[in-house]
C-alpha cells in the first residue's frame, strides 16, 4: 500500500495541476504538506468543505501493470474502494455551527484504487462530508461528503463509514471555536483547491508519500481474575466443540438413570443368583382340624370308699375323679411298686426275658425267716444261689417278699443309695407328697398319697414286661413252689393288678390297673385306694377298689372325632404353597362325659419331602395321650410340587 499524494488527505490532484508535472503515468504524486491548501486545516473552512476536525487517511492498492490511474472525463471509476474509520471526540465546550460537522469526529479513509482507472481532474469520491449533502459532478473533493443520509449524484460513489470511539479524550485535539480568528502565524486556507498553502507554524512539511508516525500510548492494564472451574460436562463440551445442553429436570433424571441403572441391574442379577442357590425351607405340617373334642353328658359319679382317700385316672385321657384329702399316709408294701420300677429303669428287660441273674447273699436268707414276725417273705432262698431278675420282680409284686426287695436294693448299689434313687424318681414323676425310707415299705415313715401313686401306676402300665407279671394271679418260683397274688382283683374284669400293701398303721392299700376295649381302643385305667381300716383291712381296700374300677369302665365310651377323608391340616413348603392333608381312617376317641381331649398332627418318622405324590402318607394324627392315645396316618390330598423360579426369586427370609 502507498499513501496518496494530493493537496489534502483523502483527495487526489487533477491532471495537469502543479505538483503533478514530471510524474510517471499511473504513479501517485507526492502528498501536499499538512495545512497547505486543505480546507479542513486549522486556518478555516470553505463552503461545502468538511470540518477541520475530520482527518482522512487514504491508502490505495495499485494493481501492477495497470494503465493510467484516471478514466477519461476526469471521473473516478467504481474500482476505488474507500474504508472510512471515524473517532468520536467528547463534546467540546462550544457548539459548532449548524452547517459544519462535529469537530469530535475523525475519519480515516482507506481506499483501494485500481490502477489505470482514475482520470485527471476528477474529484476524490472516497470520502464524503458528514451530514446530509448532495455530491455534484465536477465539484472539488467530492470524496469528503458529510456522513449521514446523502444522495449520490452521477459521478460520485457512496462510501460506507466505520466509526471508532476512543477510550481516552486526550487523543483528540481541541476543536477551534467557530468564527474565532486563526492562530497567529497560521495562514488562511486558499480559495481554490489548486492554490498552494503555506505550512502551519510548528509543523514540518510532510514529504509526498510519507505518513507521519502516530504516537502510541499503551492501554491501561487490567488484572485478569481466574475463571472458576467448569463442570466436567461443560469441559467435555468445550473439547468436542459441542455446547452442553441446558439443564432440565428431564435431562437430570435421564443422566441419573444412565448412572444408576447399570448398578441396579447388577444388584438384581446378584440377588437373583443368591435367591436361586439358597437352600429351600423345610416343609412343615400344620393342623387345621379342631385341636380338642369334648364328650357330651353329665359329670361322672363314682362309688368312692367311706374312708381314707382314692384317686382314679384313664391313661392318656386324664383324671376321672378323686376322693378324700390327698395327704401323705403310710402305704405299706405299695412302696414295692417303686422298687420294681427303679430296677427296670436301671436294668431294662423285654417281655418274656428272665433278665439278669442276681446272687443271693446271707442277709436275704436270714430276712426270709422273718415271716414268723409277720413279714411277707420268700423263705426258700439259698445262700450262694442265684435268682433271675424276673423271679425277683415276681417275688416282690405277687407274694410281696420283703427280703427279696432288700436284696434287689443291695444288688443295685446298696440299700441307702437305692432309697435315694426311689425318692429322686418320685420327684421326676411329680410325686410331690411322697417319701421313701426303705425299699420294702415296711417302715411307717414311707408315705405317699393316692394321687401320687396313680402317677406312678400310669408309668408302670407303659412297661409291658412288668404288667405281664402283676396281672398274674400266682407265681411259681424256681423250686416249683407256687405263691398266690394277694390282689384278688386279678384276673377278673380286665384287672391288671399292680401292688397291694397293708400294715396295722397304714391299713389296707391298693394300687390297681385295668383295661377295657372301647371301640378300637384298648383303654387303660389306673386307681389307688389308701387308708382302709375295715376288717379285713386289705379285703376292704380291694373291695372299694373293685367298685371304683368297674364304675369307671362303664363310663368309658367311644366317639367319632374325625371321619376318613376329612382335611385335618396342610403342608406348607415355606414359600406360600399349601397342600391339604386328609385322615386316612376314621378317628375314634375314648372318654367319658365332660372329658375334653386334644388332637395333634405330627410329622412322620423322617423329614417332610420337598415333592410327593397325592395319597402319600406324610404324618400322624393323634388323639389323646399316653398308652391309650389313638393314632391315624394322614396323606396328601394333591401333589406336593417343588417351588418355581418365581417363588424362589421373590421369597423373603
Amino acid at each position: 500500500m502507498a499513501p496518496s499524494a494530493s493537496g489534502a488527505p483523502g483527495t487526489r490532484a487533477p491532471a495537469g495541476a502543479p505538483g503533478n508535472q514530471g510524474t510517471p503515468g499511473g504513479q501517485t504524486p507526492p502528498r501536499t504538506p499538512a495545512g497547505s491548501g486543505d480546507p479542513r486545516t486549522a486556518g478555516g473552512t470553505g463552503s461545502g468543505e468538511p470540518s477541520d476536525s475530520e482527518r482522512t487517511a487514504v491508502f490505495r492498492a495499485v494493481k501492477p501493470g495497470s494503465g493510467a490511474g484516471t478514466a477519461p472525463g476526469g471521473q473516478a471509476e467504481d474500482s476505488e474502494r474507500t474504508a472510512v474509520f471515524r473517532a468520536v471526540k467528547p463534546p467540546a465546550p462550544a457548539a459548532p455551527a449548524d452547517d459544519e460537522p462535529s469537530d469530535s469526529e475523525r475519519t480515516a479513509v482507506f481506499r483501494a484504487i485500481k490502477p489505470g482507472t482514475a482520470q485527471p481532474g476528477t474529484a476524490n469520491p472516497g470520502t464524503a462530508r458528514q451530514g446530509n449533502s448532495t455530491a455534484q459532478p465536477g465539484t472539488a473533493n467530492p470524496g469528503t461528503a458529510r456522513q449521514g443520509n446523502s444522495t449520490a449524484q452521477p459521478g460520485s460513489a457512496r462510501q460506507g463509514n466505520s466509526t471508532f470511539v476512543p477510550l481516552r479524550s486526550d487523543d483528540v485535539p481541541a476543536r477551534p471555536t467557530p468564527g474565532a480568528p486563526p492562530a497567529p502565524g497560521a495562514p488562511r486556507a486558499a480559495a481554490g483547491p489548486a492554490q498552494a498553502q503555506a505550512p502551519a507554524p510548528g509543523r514540518a512539511p510532510v514529504p509526498g508519500g510519507v505518513r507521519p508516525p502516530v504516537p502510541y500510548e499503551s492501554p491501561e492494564r487490567t488484572t485478569q481474575q481466574p475463571l472458576p472451574p467448569k463442570p466436567p460436562l461443560d469441559m467435555l463440551a468445550d473439547l468436542t466443540n459441542n455446547p452442553p445442553p441446558p439443564p432440565s429436570a428431564a435431562r437430570t433424571a435421564l443422566r441419573r438413570f444412565k448412572i444408576y441403572a447399570p448398578i441396579l441391574v447388577l444388584l438384581a442379577v446378584v440377588l437373583a443368583v443368591v435367591q436361586l442357590v439358597r437352600p429351600l425351607p423345610t416343609p412343615t405340617l400344620k393342623v387345621t382340624a379342631n385341636t380338642s373334642y369334648t364328650f357330651e353328658g353329665g359329670a361322672p359319679n363314682l362309688p368312692w370308699p367311706k374312708e381314707g382317700q382314692a384317686y382314679m385316672a384313664a391313661a392318656g385321657l386324664g383324671t376321672v375323679g378323686s376322693f378324700g384329702e390327698q395327704k401323705p399316709v403310710a402305704i405299706g408294701s405299695v412302696a414295692k411298686a417303686m422298687t420294681a420300677y427303679v430296677i427296670l429303669k436301671d436294668f431294662p428287660m423285654k417281655k418274656g426275658e428272665e433278665g439278669r441273674m442276681i446272687p443271693v447273699d446271707k442277709q436275704a436268707v436270714e430276712d426270709g425267716k422273718k415271716e414268723t414276725e409277720g413279714e411277707s417273705t420268700v423263705n426258700n432262698l439259698k445262700e450262694g444261689g442265684k435268682i433271675s431278675q424276673k423271679d425277683a420282680l415276681s417275688a416282690i409284686m405277687i407274694p410281696s417278699a420283703n427280703n427279696v426287695a432288700r436284696l434287689l436294693a443291695r444288688w443295685d448299689g446298696g440299700q441307702e443309695a437305692f432309697v435315694r434313687k426311689m425318692n429322686d424318681t418320685a420327684k421326676e414323676l411329680g410325686m410331690t407328697n411322697t417319701t421313701y425310707t426303705d425299699p420294702s415299705g415296711l417302715d411307717a415313715t414311707t408315705v405317699s398319697t393316692a394321687e401320687d401313686q396313680v402317677k406312678l401306676g400310669l408309668k408302670i402300665v407303659e412297661m409291658p414286661e412288668l404288667i405281664a407279671i402283676t396281672k398274674q394271679p400266682s407265681w411259681t418260683d424256681a423250686s416249683g413252689k407256687k405263691w398266690r397274688n394277694y390282689n384278688d382283683l386279678v384276673p377278673f374284669n380286665g384287672s391288671l393288678g399292680i401292688k397291694t400293701g397293708s400294715t396295722t398303721k397304714a391299713g389296707g392299700n391298693l394300687l390297681f390297673a385295668a383295661h377295657k376295649q372301647v371301640g378300637k381302643t384298648d383303654q387303660l385305667i389306673v386307681g389307688a385306694v389308701l387308708g382302709q381300716h375295715g376288717v379285713p383291712i386289705l379285703g376292704t381296700a380291694i373291695e372299694a377298689s373293685k367298685d371304683v374300677m368297674i364304675a369307671t369302665q362303664k363310663m368309658l365310651k367311644a366317639a367319632r372325632v374325625i371321619e376318613k377323608g376329612t382335611v385335618v391340616g396342610y403342608v406348607d413348603d415355606g414359600l406360600g404353597t399349601r397342600v391339604p392333608v386328609v385322615a386316612t381312617a376314621d378317628v375314634e376317641a375314648v372318654g367319658w362325659p365332660t372329658l375334653t381331649i386334644s388332637t395333634k398332627l405330627a410329622d412322620g418318622a423322617g423329614q417332610l419331602p420337598q415333592t410327593a405324590k397325592a395319597g402319600s402318607e406324610i404324618g400322624m394324627l393323634t388323639v389323646g395321650e399316653g398308652a391309650s392315645q389313638v393314632k391315624v396316618p394322614v396323606a396328601l390330598q394333591s401333589d406336593l410340587t417343588a417351588p418355581g423360579i418365581g417363588k424362589k426369586l421373590t421369597r423373603v427370609g
